[in-house]
């Protein structure tokens, strides 16, 4: 048969043969792997000659004259095939440079890019001698981080591992292919430059998704999840020339009023535009159709003045409603109660009411969210227009609450994250298959805390099926796949399109 040729098999016996020999060393049914690698390690002011100055390095705000320092470029990875969540951590990771003292550290080319904002200091990224402590992350397969480390005394090359547990895996550095594997790496390459050079093959870069195409699409809706969206938009952009995605956010609601006015305007019944939505649309928009995308969390915050870190919802639905109008009474600081909620066109402020108080809030009588001005209200009670306005409010406002995304509001200064009947927010910790150890502590859980309630499906909504060469068609189905999944877990949610999401995605 002609497709059976000798360059055939010869270039097929090639592939299997390298993807065999890579693949030997990690395809271990049931095991995690970090890896780690030194890619530099250099000496930046060891000229101590006299007359000569160390070096002056401003590198980590720090400007003093070194003369023995020593700068490590240490690379962490997930190399294995497993993917590695924050509860996988049973011993937070830590690298340790023996016989140096750490001056600095600064994260640097992060994988997928909002592993960056996982890895501040406001999540635990700390120094001590000659140790830097790495936050828990999630780390999906070929995710990958660099740490920048300023090093004073000691010499070159000294010993630099990383240390750590990780729940059936294990923490090793990476090394090169050396004897038999070596040889057996060397005779696929050549079987296949040879079946390339016999069939004319022409190596190529790789082609772009098959989710790309050309035009313009605009996000609407949720304040909350458009900084997840506008990055996926960003990766989406650079994957698919000729595409340009807009995210212009004002509120789930008035995002999907707006499609659905579009939509109606749109001759062909299908515009170039999707509305993203803390949880599903209201009644009264039939032709919107409706596409889950991921579960987010969110918390209920407070001035960490007040004193409260875990409040029961029972305690909660007493504070909005007027009952409890001091923090002494739930036993806090002597403070008057502020409430700070989202205007009428926010997801989230629906999720809250829907989820957590199950009924509504009271009306607004304080325009500065400190005094209140209508004598009559029994509760002091703003609004605000977006996330970041909320989070403002309640960290200057003594006994002020509110709620915002999870993301957004952790590490705000000034605010505290509250535990909901014992249990703290995390993705770990809502449904009813909830994560062992979820962040906020075994103790909780142990205890029989319940599920943490405060959470929602996000939702993507276009006006009618948009047809399948669209680019909002294409988009969606980027929004399904590797790319976009890594992008929000990096952000902490769920992918709807990851198969252990999709019972938790569609019972929202």
């Amino acid at each position: 048969m002609e497709w059976l040729s000798a360059e055939t098999v010869l270039g097929t016996l090639g592939i299997v043969a390298t993807v065999t020999v890579m693949a030997y060393d990690r395809l271990r049914p049931g095991r995690r792997r970090i890896g780690y690698r030194v890619q530099m390690d250099t000496a930046i002011g060891s000229d101590t000659r006299p007359g000569r100055a160390g070096a002056r390095l401003g590198l980590f705000g720090d400007d003093r004259e070194l003369t023995d320092a020593t700068l490590v470029l240490l690379r962490i990875e997930n190399d294995g095939v497993k993917d590695i969540a924050r509860a996988d951590y049973e011993v937070p990771l830590c690298a340790v440079f023996t016989g140096r003292r750490v001056l600095g550290v600064a994260v640097t080319d992060p994988s997928p890019p909002g592993l960056m904002e996982r890895l501040t200091p406001e999540n635990g990224l700390r120094y001590e001698g000659g140790r830097v402590r790495v936050p828990n992350v999630p780390l999906n397969t070929g995710d990958h981080f660099k740490l920048l480390v300023l090093l004073t005394g000691g010499g070159l090359d000294g010993d630099v591992r990383l240390e750590g547990t990780v729940n059936e895996g294990r923490i090793r550095p990476n090394r090169q292919y050396r004897g038999p594997r070596a040889l057996y790496l060397g005779l696929a390459a050549f079987l296949i430059l040879i079946t390339g050079v016999g069939t004319g093959m022409q190596l190529e870069g790789p082609p772009p998704p098959l989710e790309c195409t050309t035009g313009e699409l605009t996000v609407l809706g949720s304040t909350a999840f458009a900084p997840v969206v506008a990055e996926v938009g960003r990766a989406y952009e650079e994957d698919c020339e000729g595409a340009g995605i807009t995210v212009a956010a004002e509120g789930s609601l008035g995002g999907i009023r707006r499609l659905d006015s579009l939509g109606r305007a749109a001759k062909d019944g299908a515009p170039p535009a999707v509305a993203l939505s803390d949880g599903p649309a209201p009644d009264g928009y039939p032709r919107l159709r409706a596409h889950p995308v991921a579960v987010t969390v969110f918390a209920v915050v407070v001035n960490e003045r007040t004193g409260v870190r875990d409040i029961s919802t029972a305690e909660l639905r007493r504070l909005y409603s007027g009952e409890v109008r001091n923090w002494r009474e739930v036993g806090g600081a002597d403070l008057p109660v502020s409430l700070v909620s989202r205007d009428s066109e926010s997801g989230t402020r629906s999720a809250f009411q829907r989820r957590v108080l199950d009924g509504f809030e009271p009306g607004v009588s304080s325009g500065d969210c400190r005094r209140r001005d209508d004598p009559r209200a029994r509760v002091l009670r703003c609004e605000r227009g977006d996330t970041r306005q909320v989070l403002e409010t309640v960290r200057r406002v003594p006994g002020a609450i509110g709620y915002a995304e999870l993301r957004a509001a952790t590490g705000t200064e000034g605010v505290t994250l509250l535990r909901l009947d014992g249990t703290a927010p995390d993705t770990g910790a809502i449904g009813p298959n909830r994560r062992q150890g979820a962040q906020g502590g075994r103790d909780s859980q142990d205890a029989g805390g319940k599920p943490y309630p405060y959470w929602e499906v996000e939702y993507a909504h276009t006006y009618t099926q948009p047809p399948a060469d669209s680019l909002t068609s294409k988009f969606l189905d980027y929004l399904g796949g590797g790319t976009a999944q890594n992008i929000l877990r990096a952000h902490g949610l769920l992918p709807c399109a990851a198969p252990a999401n999709q019972a938790l995605c569609h019972r929202g």
